[in-house]
């Protein structure tokens, strides 16, 4: 069967990147899944979930609301959770029993809408998507409302976008991230959307320039493009040199007007081999070979776009394309999460990076620190 996993887990599903999206927000966020489904989204797949609070609920779908199509009991109580907690927003999505039902979303958040007098937003959600596309639509859908045009920062202003804990470390990398942007020269403006409110996002549009650390902020850095003039650089300030090299195009890109999309890598024959999502792995890649002179390709098992990587790397989905790129390959040295030993050639170096949408809390208490940190000592 293809694109079915035997080894290795699946990572967190378009429902789970919704949730981690606008968990900081302010905003209430429903799924319309069974009861005792909540936690999937909240607590496997959120290490927030202990430490800041966040309305997500679940409506507990039974049996007969999905035969039946009970709308009315998701809209009206909705609504009445609405009255109790004022949220700032309301975000509803969905998971396969829905999608098999054909619920409509769209017209539900707008009857919710209706009655509470409170934004509401439909994400086209089924639980069969990587939280990318989740995570991608409920940035653009916040960008959207509630980023609109004003003065400009008097420095070179950025904004953070795609940052969650599903891809960065939650503790320390925010606060690392503004440290790196404050020594550059350059001003701090939001990030969206972890470590930032709601208000400080709205003030989106002041910025000279988005930083799209994940693939799944490049729709809404495509957006405030288009709507702002804002151009977009992608890049994760991994390490220390290549930090300073990223800080430069920022400035570059401010001064120019024009995005940048690639990193400084090598084109040699490479035996290392990165797995992960594709602007965090292509930048740690780059910044392999800016600090430690390290050649190494990219498999990217999510959604992505072929102008991020280059001619050696390679976008495969299923396990069974990842193990056989890698015999292929035969690389002396993989860095992925520590669950992909599994399907990586016997006598290969395996270098673990936890990610949470792949390995949940199994290895968090070892994720590392690579934010503009020297990475020798990690790598060597």
């Amino acid at each position: 069967m293809k694109n079915a996993s035997k080894m290795i887990p699946c990572y967190s599903a378009d429902t789970a990147g919704v949730c981690s999206a606008m968990y900081e927000l302010g905003g209430m966020t429903v799924t319309h899944d069974a009861s005792g489904c909540n936690s999937t989204y909240s607590t496997h797949d959120e290490p927030r979930w202990y430490d800041i609070r966040s309305d997500i609920f679940i409506s507990a779908l039974t049996e007969m609301d999905a035969i039946m199509g009970t709308d009315e009991k998701l809209i009206s109580d909705t609504v009445k959770a609405a009255e109790d907690l004022h949220p700032k927003f309301i975000t509803l999505c969905g998971s396969p029993m829905p999608m098999m039902t054909g619920t409509d979303f769209d017209a539900i958040a707008e009857e919710v809408e209706r009655r509470s007098g409170i934004r509401t937003f439909a994400m086209h959600t089924n639980g069969t998507h990587s939280y990318i596309d989740g995570a991608s639509e409920a940035m653009l859908a916040v960008v959207t409302e509630f980023v609109n045009e004003c003065p400009k920062a008097d420095g070179i202003g950025v904004n953070i976008l795609g940052m969650t804990p599903l891809d960065f470390k939650w503790r320390g990398t925010s606060d690392l991230m503004k440290k790196w942007l404050g020594e550059s020269g350059l001003e701090y403006i939001s990030c969206l959307a972890m470590g930032s409110t709601l208000d400080e996002i709205k003030n989106a549009a002041s910025a000279k320039v988005n930083l799209v650390v994940s693939y799944a902020g490049m729709a809404s850095a495509e957006y405030m493009k288009d709507k702002f003039g804002i151009p977009y650089v992608c890049g994760v300030p991994f390490g220390i040199r290549a930090a300073e090299s990223l800080a430069d195009t920022i400035k570059k890109a401010a001064e120019s007007g024009s995005s940048v999309l690639l990193a400084e890598r090598s084109t040699d024959t490479c035996d290392t081999v990165i797995i992960g999502e594709s602007i965090n792995a292509v930048f740690l890649s780059s910044a392999l070979y800016q600090e430690l002179g390290i050649s190494s390709s990219v498999i990217c098992p999510l959604p992505t776009e072929t102008r991020l990587l280059n001619s050696c790397d390679a976008e495969y989905l299923a396990e069974e394309d990842i193990e056989k790129a890698l015999k292929e390959l035969s690389p002396k040295t993989v860095i992925a999460d520590p669950l992909y030993k599994s399907v990586i050639p016997k006598g290969t170096r395996l270098i673990g990076l936890p990610q949470f949408a792949f390995s949940g809390r199994c290895f968090e208490k070892h994720m590392p620190d690579l934010i503009y940190t020297d990475i020798k000592e990690y790598f060597k």
